[in-house]
């Protein structure tokens, strides 16, 4: 069975992607210039960002 157009990302790609909308990138303009859906841009900055300020380890 094959995935729908699914592209797989590696880790470092998405974190490069919210680094940048941390530091002042919009979500539509990421999706613009890396290809990638914004939706997909909203649930990595979900996954990637620390809740209540804590740092990731």
């Amino acid at each position: 069975m094959e995935s729908r157009n699914k592209r797989k990302y590696n880790d470092d790609f998405n974190k490069m992607v919210v680094e940048l909308y941390h530091t002042g990138s919009s979500v539509s303009t990421l999706s613009s210039e890396y290809g990638v859906s914004e939706v997909t841009i909203y649930k990595w900055i979900k996954a990637l960002t620390p809740v209540n300020g804590e740092e990731m380890v």
